[in-house]
């Protein structure tokens, strides 16, 4: 399948476009990274017969340093992942457990052994840094990387959460592998691992609701941000004008 057949199969609803791309790729080894209680994990593995290994990665576990609103208690994340095997039990002989980070269970899968990686864990700068980095090896050449939370806007969630980053970096990370990306509705994208760096990337968007992935529009830096900058470029210009500068953007925030 490549970048053009995957855009033909676009769909509103994401279960029904990962179910179609399954099954027409005739994926048989798939990876779900970030399952938390199972609904997209026992869809799948109910509508996709072909999928014969269903590997299922997540912690199911507080994380002190993961600053996101599914970031639960331990107590509740013990109830998520007991739901998350019920729900797929009956696909036992079928799915691979990995409870752990992504830097600590991903090398339990071999290299080039997927045909298909779904990526909806840690959506952090970060997070979805390791987790496509570190799961690309795993895919083979033809197979399809793709995932959730490919979101216009960084801010996802309410200011007090880490931004969501889906959306430059997996643009960022098709170009670097000269893959085309395909975004689609529901905020989910999918690329096409090349055998080999082809310079073919350019973005495939289905929505026509997404411009170019860049930071700029979407970010203010604080004031004393913005006056520690005008601080340093002082070092090249009159002081005058850099304490000029800075009363101009105390009286704004004033």
């Amino acid at each position: 399948m490549n970048s053009d057949q995957l855009a033909a199969l676009s769909k509103s609803d994401r279960y029904a476009l990962w179910v179609d791309i399954i099954n027409q790729a005739g994926v048989e080894t798939m990876l779900e990274l970030g399952v938390y209680a199972g609904e997209f994990s026992e869809h799948i593995l109910r509508h996709c017969p072909g999928v014969k290994r269903y590997y299922m990665l997540d912690p199911w576990k507080h994380l002190d340093n993961w600053n996101k609103p599914l970031n639960v208690n331990q107590a509740e994340f013990d109830k998520v992942y007991a739901e998350a095997m019920r729900r797929t039990d009956f696909a036992a002989e079928r799915r691979v457990v990995l409870r752990g980070r992504t830097v600590e269970v991903i090398e339990q899968i071999p290299d080039g052994s997927l045909d298909l990686a779904y990526i909806d864990g840690d959506h952090t700068l970060k997070g979805i840094s390791i987790d496509m980095i570190r799961t690309y090896p795993k895919v083979k050449p033809g197979g399809i990387i793709g995932g959730d939370d490919y979101s216009p806007t960084i801010w996802h969630h309410p200011e007090r959460f880490e931004p969501t980053l889906v959306c430059p970096f997996a643009a960022y990370f098709a170009e670097s592998i000269g893959t085309p990306l395909v975004i689609f509705e529901q905020d989910q994208f999918a690329m096409v691992k090349p055998a080999a760096f082809e310079a073919d990337f350019r973005i495939i968007d289905t929505t026509s609701r997404y411009g170019a992935p860049v930071l700029k529009r979407q970010i203010r830096p604080p004031l004393r941000d913005r006056i520690m900058m005008i601080q340093h470029l002082g070092r090249r210009i009159h002081p005058a004008n850099v304490f000029r500068k800075i009363r101009k953007i105390t009286a704004q925030h004033s």
